[in-house]
């Protein structure tokens, strides 16, 4: 995932897209957790540490709340509606069923510098 560099590339500008995760219901509980369902997560933040470096992730993070009513956001530019869903579907937790995600197009007013 290289840079969105529209004018380098002859591509259309990227657009901005936000997608939200919440946990699924099984994991409101602490001790429902899992071996796998934490790697689940290492593995969703190192891919979305990598996109950042790369350009394309403008901010991830997540509420400090109980697990019941916590959520993730993740901002980021793609080409296309399409492109942005194919890169949410790819989360490792989304694809692991430890968080389910949505999907809404998403602009950037105002970013402290």
């Amino acid at each position: 995932m290289a840079s969105l560099d529209a004018s380098a590339q002859g591509a259309a500008a990227p657009k901005q897209f936000i997608y939200v995760l919440r946990l699924v219901p099984r994991l409101h509980d602490a001790a429902a957790w899992t071996a796998r369902d934490n790697d689940s997560v290492s593995a969703h933040f190192k891919r979305l540490q990598a996109a950042t470096q790369e350009g394309r992730v403008i901010l991830a993070g997540r509420t400090d709340e109980p697990l019941n009513r916590t959520f993730g956001i993740v901002i980021f530019e793609a080409r296309s509606e399409a492109e942005a869903r194919a890169f949410m579907e790819a989360d490792p937790t989304v694809q692991d069923g430890v968080m389910v995600a949505e999907l809404h197009p998403y602009s950037v007013a105002l970013l402290r510098k």
